[in-house]
């Protein structure tokens, strides 16, 4: 197996401290010459100086570190960010101590100063000594090359020299080191230590923004979202799970501007039933997604691969309309149970889910192993059915909404412009996944399905990924019909469009096609509804019990 990247990286690191030593042959002060500010004193964002990345090459190879920290202190930014690694950042000290630097200047004028955060990937105590003395308030750690005694001592040592610890995890076993931390600092933990979660794998750069939804419950009070964030609804979601502020790197690097509205747009945000909607569908996805002992003592990588193969995806059963078969659903196993709120066939009632709800939270409490998250699928948010739905959900009945092929005529009735173009549904779907965020319901939890039957209309999902939405469910796109068909998605099209976030997959799954469509594309999640009916809303006790037997 090839070295990952973020193995290659300590490596070179290595080589570079034993040939230069710790001060990469850079001269630093020989003390502290500025002050202190405490990083994330309050709720905000963390700003990046950050020339380029291993994943994207160069961002911003000729950027002015003193420049680009005065605007994110003008930005309002709560600390700012130094990739000092070399290699592949193209980062130095020097940075490091030009932007301390021009915060105490600042300081010194009345102006807000940002906290500095040297970014790095430390493997020793003296380097904390270093960091320090070029005027950083605080310091990263990663929790995965670092291992307990030295993780340990080098947050002990900061935390001597008045300094943060900035400990990122990811995983189970990063966690673990992260509580062996605050545990051996006790009472000074509160006020030293900031865990902060990667979205991105810092073996393979993939990025997934659930990940630090599945985890931030376990996290100290002060937290940070680290990576993904690329426009200010990727800040709203991750103030939306909890998170006491963010790190931002590529996006504003290069584009500057755009961190005073990242940086508006998180302050302005809060917890809600949004970020909760998304940590309870993480938790449930990584406790469904678990490793095996062996799997343990595998790489990352290694493990990760083996987990999307042995485990099954999620599963939402969608077109409920009898109690008894959404109970079935919700004793074999399903994750999600979608009511549909459209003048189909499978519509159902505001009494009828209501009492669902009541049934289903008797049989299964919350927080119970097999409580299915509810879902109300509407296709027209301004139709009575889709503000019953938007009702169930304000009130917690529901504990999302799936926006399912919007039409032009209810788009135009929240938009500025008319959607006329061919594409109408998708264009829609970006559209109102916006104003849903920022002025309709920004309260409530959602996301978009998105219906697919050509190339071109990946290009739409696409959009709606840029506008920062986690997940989207994929459906099969039959004219005229919203979903429910029975139709699947062309092979073909899937494998070359899919992308990198994991999959969502909806549209002709039954029990005899499934294992095959899951050996073939490892779907986080499928969504059934006609693969497991005798009619449309009457569900088949028998397929329903063979749709999971073959899981």
């Amino acid at each position: 197996m090839s070295e990952d990247i973020l193995a290659k990286i300590v490596r070179m690191r290595k080589a570079d401290i034993e040939r230069l030593g710790l001060n990469f042959d850079i001269e630093i002060p020989e003390k502290r010459r500025v002050g202190h500010t405490e990083f994330l004193g309050n709720a905000g964002a963390i700003l990046e100086v950050k020339r380029a990345s291993p994943s994207k090459g160069d961002i911003a190879p000729d950027l002015d570190p003193v420049g680009l920290a005065t605007t994110y202190a003008e930005a309002h930014a709560q600390a700012v960010s130094v990739l000092t690694e070399g290699n592949f950042f193209k980062g130095s000290l020097r940075d490091l101590i030009a932007v301390a630097d021009l915060m105490e200047r600042r300081r010194q004028q009345g102006l807000h100063a940002c906290a500095v955060l040297r970014k790095d990937f430390l493997l020793y105590e003296d380097e904390i000594d270093i960091a320090y003395r070029c005027g950083a308030d605080a310091v990263l750690l990663i929790a995965r090359i670092l291992d307990d005694a030295q993780l340990v001592k080098m947050a002990k040592r900061a935390a001597s020299l008045d300094m943060q610890a900035f400990v990122e995890v990811r995983e189970t076993e990063d966690l673990r080191k992260l509580n062996l931390v605050t545990d051996t600092l006790g009472d000074t933990a509160a006020k030293t230590v900031v865990a902060g979660v990667n979205s991105r794998d810092l073996a393979t750069f993939h990025t997934d923004p659930l990940v630090p939804a599945s985890v931030r419950s376990k996290l100290p009070a002060k937290a940070v979202f680290e990576s993904g964030i690329h426009t200010p609804a990727d800040a709203t979601y991750a103030r939306n799970l909890g998170f006491t502020g963010i790190l931002v790197g590529e996006a504003v690097a290069k584009n500057p501007p755009l961190a005073k509205e990242v940086v508006h747009a998180f302050e302005t945000g809060a917890e809600n039933a949004r970020g909760n909607f998304w940590k309870k569908y993480a938790e449930r996805k990584t406790t469904i997604r678990h490793c095996k002992s062996h799997l343990l003592r595998a790489t990352a990588w290694e493990a990760s691969e083996a987990i999307q193969k042995e485990s099954r995806p999620l599963v939402k059963i969608c077109g409920i309309t009898r109690v008894e078969d959404g109970l079935l659903a919700a004793e074999l196993g399903a994750d999600m149970l979608g009511f549909v709120f459209s003048s189909t066939k499978r519509l159902v009632t505001e009494k009828f889910v209501r009492s669902f709800a009541s049934v289903i939270l008797e049989a299964k409490p919350i927080g119970s192993k097999n409580q299915p998250l509810l879902v109300g699928v509407i296709t027209d948010p301004d139709s009575e059915e889709g503000k019953t739905a938007i009702r169930l959900a304000r009130e917690g009945i529901l504990d999302a909404i799936q926006l399912h092929g919007i039409g032009p005529a209810s788009l135009a009735r929240h938009c500025e412009h008319e959607v006329v173009n061919d594409t109408w549904h998708f264009s829609g779907l970006v559209e109102l996944s916006t104003l849903w965020r920022s002025n309709l319901y920004p309260e409530i939890p959602y996301y978009c399905a998105a219906r697919v039957g050509e190339s071109a209309d990946f290009e739409h999902v696409s959009a709606l990924r840029k506008c920062g939405e986690p997940r989207i469910l994929l459906d099969a796109k039959v004219e005229g019909i919203p979903g429910g068909t029975g139709k699947t998605i062309p092979e073909s099209l899937l494998r070359e469009k899919a992308g990198e976030l994991p999959l969502w997959l909806a549209g002709g799954i039954t029990p005899e096609n499934v294992v095959a469509i899951c050996e073939k594309f490892h779907p986080e999640l499928i969504d059934v509804s006609s693969g497991v009916e005798d009619a449309p809303g009457i569900k088949n006790s028998e397929k329903l019990k063979a749709l999971f037997a073959a899981l």
